[in-house]
């Protein structure tokens, strides 16, 4: 034990000592570490690694796990990889004869299944279906991989998410680009898997990685696969859309939000204007189309915005034109984009009242020069390029908020209630050919889908293959 006077004489020389030996501390502790220099800590480098740089700690995606199941890939001709088609526009390109008229009974149905609460449509190619889904009990999001022939699932890449009853939860459609398969869950979680695997490739959160919001009914934005790039809108304070690679994840590029415009239920669509490639996108507070070379700002609008909810995409009608529509009274209105040397000048051409034609949820499908859609009082309209009504469906044909496609120069369209109507549609004249109840539930909105000569359909809960090829 040190004596009183021993430490009196050792504490005016204390400070030093101690100085010292954190020297001496540090000198050993550069000796036994590797050649690797001090960096500062700088925030988001802690985090688990991600796409785009790094995804947040709380990325769901990456903790998420594959499980296989029974089924086996089925072939079968045709395709439709994406939302609205392999054209993005709503129209099958498939040669296949289909039926022009059907039985009682109505198409057969193939196989069915029941899938979690929402309004996500499938996506088909390659002996498979794909389907985002939510499993309540589980409390998973999950994008599934189904056979093509019985509707088994072949696999599927579950991530742990707890999600509220809001009107459906899942409602968005996975894109599927060569061996790769894309989804957006409904908290806006993006995960890319092999499309024959389910290997995961990458994922990330938007909400962590670009501070998107997720919209009031939850995303419902399907992503864009162009040139190897997966391209989004977070609506997030410094990205209003980015480009991901798609092997990798990696950010390509990223358009910047002075505005703070924020993500909508919307998808992006691409166009070609005066020679350049765009992609065009409805946010919350206006229109705006960027570069598909390097998401630089082309042109922006604020004449077509919807306060509730935007939901439907603009549809691309050449000529430098876009139309768009939107419910909650919003209407439709005629966009035309002009250039005047290095600058892309934006004029809205026309305007339509909500009773002339407005599109609460479906986009609008642009075929033979004419609009077809359904208005908010749930009659199929054509319109021509004027703006002006061609003919209506009449009152005795009404279809709700439910979906359509084109295939074959018929029009599938459904009512909230699970009627699929097939009708001749065309500048010319509207035709009831075909009637049939399809669906037993209710709110039949999931986006329809069809690849050689099946029609897949789902209500809020049900999800069904129908034989509409011609025999």
């Amino acid at each position: 034990m040190m004596n009183p006077t021993a430490w009196n004489r050792l504490v005016p020389w204390m400070p030093l000592l101690t100085g010292a030996a954190a020297i001496l501390g540090l000198g050993v502790w550069f000796a036994l570490a590797p050649g690797k220099p001090l960096a500062p800590r700088v925030p988001g480098t802690d985090r688990t690694p991600g796409a785009a740089g790094g995804g947040a700690s709380t990325n769901a995606v990456l903790a998420g796990q594959w499980l296989k199941g029974p089924g086996e890939p089925a072939e079968g001709p045709g395709t439709w990889p994406e939302f609205r088609g392999p054209n993005r526009d709503g129209i099958s390109p498939e040669t296949l004869p289909l039926a022009k008229s059907w039985g009682a009974s109505g198409p057969r149905e193939v196989w069915g299944l029941d899938v979690g609460e929402g309004y996500a449509g499938a996506a088909v190619t390659a002996g498979r279906v794909y389907l985002m889904d939510y499993d309540r009990e589980k409390k998973q999001d999950a994008l599934r991989c189904l056979s093509r022939g019985d509707g088994r699932e072949i696999w599927r890449y579950a991530y742990p998410v707890a999600i509220k009853r809001n009107h459906g939860m899942s409602r968005t459609m996975p894109t599927v680009a060569g061996n790769h398969v894309v989804g957006i869950g409904p908290k806006c979680h993006v995960l890319c898997l092999d499309a024959g695997t389910g290997d995961r490739k990458w994922g990330l959160d938007m909400v962590h990685q670009y501070g998107a919001t997720v919209p009031p009914w939850y995303a419902g934005q399907c992503p864009l696969v162009e040139g190897g790039q997966v391209i989004l809108a977070p609506g997030g304070p410094e990205a209003l859309l980015v480009a991901l690679d798609l092997a990798t994840g990696t950010e390509r590029w990223r358009t910047p939000n002075p505005k703070g415009w924020k993500m909508t239920h919307a998808s992006v669509v691409s166009c070609e204007m005066e020679g350049q490639r765009m992609f065009v996108y409805c946010a919350s507070h206006g229109v705006v189309a960027v570069s598909a070379t390097d998401g630089t700002l082309l042109w922006e609008t604020p004449d077509w915005k919807i306060s509730i909810a935007t939901v439907p995409s603009p549809v691309p009608i050449g000529g430098g034109r876009l139309f768009f529509s939107g419910g909650y009274n919003a209407g439709s209105l005629m966009l035309q984009v002009t250039k005047d040397g290095n600058r892309f000048i934006p004029k809205t051409l026309f305007r339509l009242e909500a009773d002339v034609f407005g599109a609460t949820q479906q986009t609008p499908v642009f075929s033979d020069n004419h609009v077809f859609g359904v208005r908010p009082n749930g009659e199929f309209v054509c319109l021509d390029t004027a703006g002006k009504i061609v003919w209506t469906s009449g009152g005795d044909h009404k279809f709700g908020l439910g979906p359509f496609l084109k295939a074959d120069g018929v029009f599938y369209v459904m009512n909230d209630h699970g009627m699929l109507s097939m009708i001749e549609a065309t500048p010319a004249r509207f035709a009831m050919l075909g009637r049939a109840k399809v669906l037993q539930g209710r709110e039949s909105w999931g986006p329809l889908s069809l690849a050689g000569g099946r029609l897949w359909a789902r209500d809020l809960t049900r999800l069904v293959c129908l034989d509409v090829a011609a025999r």
